[in-house]
């Protein structure tokens, strides 16, 4: 990958700024979206079937259960 390109450059910072957030929920949104990034440039090295398998697996299901850790009232159905 090319580091002078969003792609190429995008996913080491937002791995750097998930790794140096103190706020959990920034955490977790900067690793959903370098999940989101990590799939397409899996699609710019034309593996469209690894990027399919990091959008889902690694944005989508793994971002959804940081959310819920995050946040277990709201899984709970608001209760306590």
């Amino acid at each position: 990958m090319d580091v002078r390109h969003p792609v190429g450059f995008g996913p080491l910072w937002l791995i750097w700024r998930a790794l140096a957030s103190s706020d959990l929920f920034e955490a977790i949104v900067l690793f959903v979206a370098f999940g989101s990034l990590m799939a397409l440039a899996w699609v710019r090295l034309d593996a469209p079937d690894v990027a399919l398998a990091e959008a889902s697996i690694g944005a989508g299901l793994t971002g959804a259960l940081l959310f819920a850790a995050r946040h277990p009232a709201l899984v709970r159905g608001g209760r306590q």
